[in-house]
This record gives structure tokens, sequence and C-alpha cells, in this order.
């Protein structure tokens, strides 16, 4: 035991204990003996806790505590999905440099390190008693771990520390660790990661709720696709490293000679990851219709996002199994309650394609949006299933138990409502056709971390990315993702058909810097956005695309349904409801003499958002608080004398905005 303790700093266990940045705490005065690892059980469950901390679900792994709305909020700040309570400071100018906290700091990636180094001696020596097979594979779920943290970590700074082993109890040292490392040498680390925990899981195939080969290849393909698709598009800015204005140091070399040969192997480990996953993930079967009675055939694809177990679906790579009576989430509640005060918007509804194949625009089989039942016909049926209309049925299987269950979808109302909308537009994705399901966080259904259609999708843009053309394993998983979704599978008529100054109207991945890509990359950007609704990868889409530049000199006003309409305001009158738009604190709709479809943001003057969204280039990162500059500088009061830098164009002070 005492080896033990020499072996591990006192640093690295108070950075368990404390979880805040290593130079903000005191250090414990010594290691507990539970915090050993003698035996597969031990291992086994110091990595089971580390799934709570590490990696998101509906509400947390197994905690009912904090966000438990789920799909309803993860893309709520983007051009497909906003929030009635307002777009969020980084689209109003209001974002600033914190005080404290803000992220940087290192508490789960430090807990992945302290295991792998307490394990380590032991390890190698095979004095840990057990399965071999099973303590390497526990093993390499930390690896995976610490490479989904260190992913976090990625998309919000860029440029991060690099730090695997404890470090001694000495400032000099703790300062030393976080010293920033280029991006792209942090995602070749999360890579490296990724690849330890291919090699110790093994091909022996687990239950799906937990990490394994297939969940790792495909993180890996994710994390390439993010930085190849990063250095390639803010090639040139302060963003990339060695870039004009970057904040490292100068005269930066690429570990593979150039930043164009970098991104290239980037594309290149993208594609060979996700093929992996790709060739041996059979995509869960979508009839096209949406169950209404319990005498209707059931709807595989829907289900998979409403269904209590998804142990036995190949396309679910890894998911979040829920208890009753243990945890649960509130996801089918607000499925059937106005999504939680979120809604779709008219730009991602529109750039679904009709079933020939062509955009909205160029099909004689678009039927308008004057009604909900327009929008949904002749569609492709990610969105006439998952898309809500009024007089649907929630739920077809009844319960005596209570809950919040809505039977019926009623026409959306978006003031002064029980159930208030957003948009207008709202998704049945995460709903279950279970009454007893829709309770305030007791719904026990599974909850989708990562699935395989993002593996052909990942090929499909990495390929286009890396050569400028699509090879023949490309093509079939595109048609194969357009064939479930009962859309014609020749995506080069859709390519043809395609007007770009018409998708840029309400879509921010029509850009690149500013400018319109070409409608190929559009149309594979359109298939990521259409397949992964509401699923929380569209932030995540535009910042590595570099796709919101335009909103710094052109605001962007989020729209909903075609509420001054003929067809819209005979529902309306048909339900009841009165609408008004006078501009006053009673207004429920925005103005026509501004746009005949809804504008949530513009029902009065008051409102955030009112004026459109914007954008800063600094918001491209999170700005790096200012007591981490006053914790690693030299006397704790010299910002400057810190070995950190900020990202480009924030300040090192608190409460300021960025230059630009």
């Amino acid at each position: 035991m005492k080896r033990k303790i020499g072996y591990i700093s006192v640093a690295a266990a108070a950075f368990i204990a404390t979880g805040c940045h290593w130079l903000d705490k005191e250090p414990l005065s010594q290691v507990t003996p539970d915090q050993y690892f003698t035996n597969e059980s031990a291992v086994l469950s110091f990595v089971d806790g580390r799934y709570t901390e590490f990696l998101s679900a509906h509400g947390g792994w197994s905690s009912v505590d904090g966000y438990d709305y789920g799909l309803f909020q993860k893309d709520a700040t983007t051009d497909d999905q906003i929030s009635a309570s307002g777009p969020g400071d980084k689209y109003l100018g209001l974002w600033l440099v914190p005080q404290t906290g803000g992220g940087f700091e290192f508490s789960n990636i430090y807990k992945i390190n302290w295991f792998l180094n307490q394990i380590k001696s032991d390890y190698e020596a095979g004095e840990i008693s057990g399965s071999k097979t099973n303590i390497d594979r526990y093993i390499g779920e930390a690896y995976f771990l610490r490479a989904w943290a260190y992913f976090s970590k990625l998309q919000s700074f860029g440029d991060y520390p690099i730090v695997t082993e404890p470090i001694a109890d000495k400032k000099e040292d703790l300062v030393a660790a976080s010293v920033r490392k280029p991006r792209n040498e942090v995602a070749r680390f999360i890579l490296s990661d990724l690849d330890k925990a291919i090699e110790l899981m093994g091909t022996t195939q687990m239950a799906n709720t937990r990490i394994g080969q297939k969940a790792a290849y495909l993180l890996k393909s994710r994390v390439a696709l993010f930085e190849g698709s990063w250095l390639k598009n803010f090639a040139g800015t302060a963003f990339v490293p060695g870039g004009p204005e970057w904040p490292g140091e100068s005269g930066y070399q690429y570990p593979s000679g150039s930043i164009e040969s970098e991104y290239g192997w980037f594309f290149e480990q993208a594609m060979a990851a996700a093929r992996e996953v790709a060739d041996n993930t059979v995509l869960t079967e979508n009839t096209g219709t949406v169950q209404q009675s319990a005498a209707d055939p059931v709807n595989p694809y829907m289900d998979m996002f409403g269904t209590e177990s998804l142990l036995d679906n190949s396309e679910a790579v890894l998911w979040c199994q829920y208890a009753s009576n243990l945890v649960g989430h509130s996801v089918v509640m607000f499925a059937q309650r106005g999504n939680n005060g979120t809604g779709l918007t008219r730009g991602l509804i529109d750039s679904y394609l009709c079933k020939d194949g062509l955009p909205i625009y160029a099909s004689p089989l678009y039927g308008g949006d004057q009604t909900f039942s327009d929008v949904r016909t002749d569609r492709d049926t990610r969105l006439s299933c998952f898309l809500k209309e009024p007089g649907q049925k929630n739920w077809i299987y009844p319960t005596t138990e209570a809950n919040q269950a809505i039977e019926t979808e009623p026409v959306p109302q978006f003031t002064g409502a029980t159930v208030t909308y957003c948009t207008g537009y709202s998704t049945r994705k995460g709903n279950s056709l279970y009454q007893k399901q829709a309770g305030q966080r007791s719904s026990t259904t599974g909850c989708i971390v990562m699935r395989g259609a993002e593996a052909l999708l990942n090929y499909i843009e990495a390929c286009y990315e890396l050569n400028g053309s699509l090879d023949t394993k490309a093509e079939g998983y595109w048609k194969a993702l357009r064939r479930r979704a009962g859309v014609d599978e020749d995506f080069n008529k859709t390519v043809a058909a395609t007007v770009m100054s018409r998708e840029a109207a309400n879509d921010w991945g029509a850009y690149t810097a500013g400018q319109l890509v070409d409608a190929m990359r559009y149309n594979i950007r359109r298939e990521r956005r259409n397949e992964f609704m509401v699923e929380g990868l569209r932030w995540t889409d535009l910042v590595r695309w570099r796709a919101l530049d335009q909103l710094v000199t052109t605001p962007y006003a989020p729209e909903g349904i075609h509420i001054w309409s003929d067809g819209m305001q005979t529902i309306y009158k048909n339900a009841g409801i009165v609408l008004n738009n006078d501009g006053s604190s009673t207004s429920n709709v925005s103005s026509k003499s501004d746009s005949e479809w809804l504008r949530p943001y513009q029902f009065t003057p008051t409102q955030l958002g009112y004026n459109g969204l914007g954008w800063k280039m600094a918001y491209y990162l999170s700005p790096i608080s200012a007591k981490e500059f006053l914790l690693t500088s030299k006397d704790g009061k010299d910002k400057d004398s810190s070995p950190l830098y900020q990202n480009p164009y924030w300040s090192k002070d608190a409460d300021t905005a960025p230059l630009k």
C-alpha cells in the first residue's frame, strides 16, 4: 500500500476528489485504501462509475438530476431547432469571458489518468486477479472515455494540454502541464487513445450498453472528420496552428508536413474507421408509416427512439438503459407536450426532399406548407414520420397510472397555454406509444448515444472532402440511407436540381467561410441534417464546417409554420384560437408584415433575438476563464506571465466581449 501511495501524486488524488483545476485546491494528505485495484471486479466498478460522468444520455447516464429533456435540448441553439426562452448569448453578442469556470478544467480526464497509472505496474506484472480478457476490455473502455472527454475539450477550446501522468505536487510542474498543445496534436492523441481502446477491447461481442470496438471506431471516425474539416475550413486563419494571428508558438510545423497533408491524413483516418462500423451495421427498417392503432404495423425505425431495449438492434452502437423505480427521464412526456418549449425550424423542415428525390422547389409532388398535412405528404419519411400533425395519436396503449400524457396532438399555441410550443413544428422522435412512459422523470425508454448510420455519413463526407468525389462504397452507403428514408436513391438527380441560393435562405450548412459551397458538398451535409434531427450533432457540424460567418454581417431570423397562410388561418379559426400580432405584451404570434411564416423571436420588440441572430468569429471557440491565467501566472496576479494563451479574439480579462 505504501508503494502505491508513492506511485500516485497527492495532487492527483486531490483532483479526483475536487473536480477542479489542479492548482485551485489544496491536495489531500493521503490516498484511501479503497482506491486500489487488485481484482477484476474493482477495475469494472471504477469504469462503470465513469459512464455516469462522461457519456451523454437523456438526463445523465444514471441520474435524474440536471437536464432530462434529451432530444429537446440537444440542437435547440442551431438553425434546426430553437427554444422559446431565447436564442442564447452567442447569437446576441452577449457571450463574455467568464471569471471562473468555463470548462477548461481537467476533472474527468484526470480521473482516467489516475486510474491508468494506478493499475499500470500491477497490470504489467499480471497481479490483478481475474480474467485478463475482461480486465483488458475494461482498461480499453477507460481509454475510450478519456478520448471522449478530450474530444469535448477539443471542440470547445481547440488547443489543449495533453496530460497522461499524475503530476507531482509542485506548482512549476503543474503549470508546465497546463501548457496547451496544438489542436491537431490533441486530435492525434485522441485517435491514439482510441487505437489502444480498440486493441484492448478485442472483437468479443458485448451488450451494446457497454463501450465496444464499434463504439471506438465510430468515435474515431467522428473525431477525425471533425478535425480534418476544421483544419480545411479554417486554413489561413487564427483558428489553426501556424495560421496568421494563431496565439501559439510561431513557426509551427505539422507532423505530416503541411496543413493540407494534415487534414488529408485525418480524412483518411475517418474513412478507415467509419468503414469498420458501416460495413457491419444493419440499418433499422423504416416502414414509412406512423402507427396510430394497436392494429397498425409497427415502424421499427421510429420505435428505435422510443423503446425500452435496444439490445438486439444492430444500428444502436451504444445506448443508455433506464430502469423502472431507479432512474428515468422526461423525454416521452415532452415529446407529447410541445417539445419542452423548443421547435423545429422552417429551415429544417424545408430541407427534406420529396419522395422523388427533388428539393421542394423543384418537385411536382410538393404540396406546400399551408397545412401540417401538406408539409408531410410525399416527403422523405424521416420528416413525414417524425413531424407531428394535430389530430394524430401520441399514444395508443393506455395505462391507469397517473402521468403527463396527451393522447391527441393539439393545434400548437405559442403563449399562455399549459403546453407551449415554439415554432409550431414539433417532433415525435423519442416518443413512446405507451401512455405509461409519459411521466415526469419516470420514462424508461432507452437513449441512443451512438448509432451506425453516422458511420455511413462520416465515410461519405470524408471521402468527398479528401478526393472531391465519391467512391463506390460511399455511393452505396448514401443509397442505403436514402432507400431507408423512402427517397429516390439517385442522389445525382438531387444535386443537379439543387439551387444553392434557395438552400442558403434557411440552411447555415450551405455556407463555409461565408461563401456558398458546391451542390454535392451541400447535399452530403443535407443528408446529415435530415438523418440526425434533434440528436445533438448539428452544432458540432456547423462549427467544423465554419458555417456561421455569414451571420456576422447578416442576422438570421428563425421561422416556423406558415402561420399567415389561408390554410393555417382556417386551422386556427376552427380550433377557436385567436391570433394576435399587435406587438403588445399579449401578442401570441409575429406580424404578417415581417413574414408570412411564424417568427418566434418577433412577437414583441422586447424579445431576445428580435433583431435576428448574429455572430462573432471568436465564438467558434470558447474563451478560457480569467482565473485560469491567474492560477498559472508567476505571482497569481499578472495574467500575462501565464504560459497559457487565450483563444483568438478573446481577452484574458473577465466580463469582456471578443474583439471580433
